[in-house]
């Protein structure tokens, strides 16, 4: 869901795995590093320029031949890379 102005709307969705389709790993594109459709625009790099404040927008203007929809998928990679059972204490 989204929120607009004080009410919610529904957004519509993606399923995961065809979000997850977009992202590539290939050994002869950026070294086996996973991508975003064999373009050589590794998740991590992405994911970078979120986390240090540029905006889909910029990356989106800056990067002509991404889609609004790849950098749904490098959330959804990262979601899935993030689910764990469980974290166990490291022992001193």
């Amino acid at each position: 869901m989204l929120a607009t102005s004080g009410t919610w709307r529904m957004v519509p969705r993606m399923p995961d795995d065809s979000l997850l389709s977009r992202i590539t790993v290939d050994p002869k594109i950026c070294h086996g590093k996973p991508c975003v459709r064999g373009l050589r625009y590794p998740v991590e790099f992405l994911l970078e320029l979120l986390s240090g404040g540029t905006t889909a927008e910029q990356i989106l203007e800056d990067y002509p031949d991404l889609e609004r929809d790849d950098l749904r998928a490098v959330y959804a990679y990262a979601a899935r890379l993030s689910r764990v059972q469980r974290i166990d204490p490291a022992v001193a």
